[in-house]
C-alpha cells in the first residue's frame, strides 16, 4: 500500500474544491428537503455524518449501489473529500434512500475478495466512472494490481447498526409545492385574462 500517492484528476474529473463546482455537487441536497427525496433516493443516497472537527452534523450525496444486500458508495476523490474523511473518523452515519432511513456504520472495504467483488459490480452498474476511478488511482482492471494498491480505494459499506446516529434530512420545505402551484395557477389566469381582452 501507498500512502504517499497523489490521485491523477483531470478537467471536470477534479476535486471541487469550492465556487459553482462546489455548489453543482451540494446543490441536490435541497432536492431532498423540497421532498423529493424517495425520487432521487433511487440513484444517491444521503449519507448524514458529523463533522471531525467541528462536531456538526454534515450530509452529502453519493452514488449508490446495493450489493449482497449491504448498499456501496465510492469516495472519488479519496481523502480529499471532507465526507470521506469523516467517515474515516466517526464511522457513524445515517443514511437516507428511496427505501427510508437507517442508521449504520460505514465501513471501509479493504477486503481483497469484497474489494473485487464491488469493483466487479461499478463495474457493470457504471464502467465510464468506474474506469476513471481507477485510471485516477494508477490501479489496472487485473486482480494483482488492485490487491496491490487497494490502499488507494476508498469504497464504503453501510452495516445497520442501532447505535446513535445523527439526525435522518427533514422534509422541511415541501411547503414549496402549494405556493409554486397556486403561483403557476395566478400566472396562467393572469395570461388568460390579458390574452382575452
Amino acid at each position: 500500500m501507498n500512502d504517499v500517492f497523489v490521485q491523477k484528476e483531470h478537467g471536470l474529473m477534479s476535486y471541487p474544491g469550492g465556487g459553482w463546482r462546489k455548489w453543482m455537487f451540494k446543490a441536490p441536497i435541497q432536492l431532498w428537503r423540497l421532498g423529493l427525496g424517495p425520487l432521487i433516493g433511487r440513484i444517491v443516497i444521503l449519507i448524514t455524518h458529523t463533522g471531525r472537527k467541528s462536531g456538526l452534523t454534515r450530509r452529502t450525496l453519493a452514488e449508490y449501489y446495493t450489493l449482497n444486500g449491504r448498499n456501496y458508495v465510492v469516495a472519488a476523490f479519496g481523502r480529499k473529500a471532507q465526507w470521506c474523511l469523516n467517515l474515516l473518523a466517526d464511522p457513524r452515519v445515517t443514511i437516507q434512500t428511496s427505501d427510508g432511513v437507517t442508521g449504520a456504520r460505514a465501513v471501509r472495504v479493504t477486503d481483497d475478495q469484497e474489494l473485487e467483488e464491488v469493483i466487479r459490480y461499478f463495474l457493470r452498474r457504471d464502467p465510464p466512472l468506474t474506469k476513471w476511478y481507477l485510471a485516477s488511482l494508477d490501479i489496472r482492471e487485473d486482480l494483482a494490481d488492485l490487491a496491490e494498491k487497494k490502499g488507494r480505494t476508498y469504497f464504503f459499506r453501510f452495516d445497520p447498526t442501532d447505535e446513535p446516529t445523527p439526525p435522518p434530512m427533514q422534509a422541511d420545505l415541501v411547503w414549496v409545492w402549494p405556493l409554486l402551484i397556486v403561483g403557476l395557477v395566478l400566472m396562467w389566469l393572469l395570461s388568460r385574462d390579458r390574452s382575452s381582452s
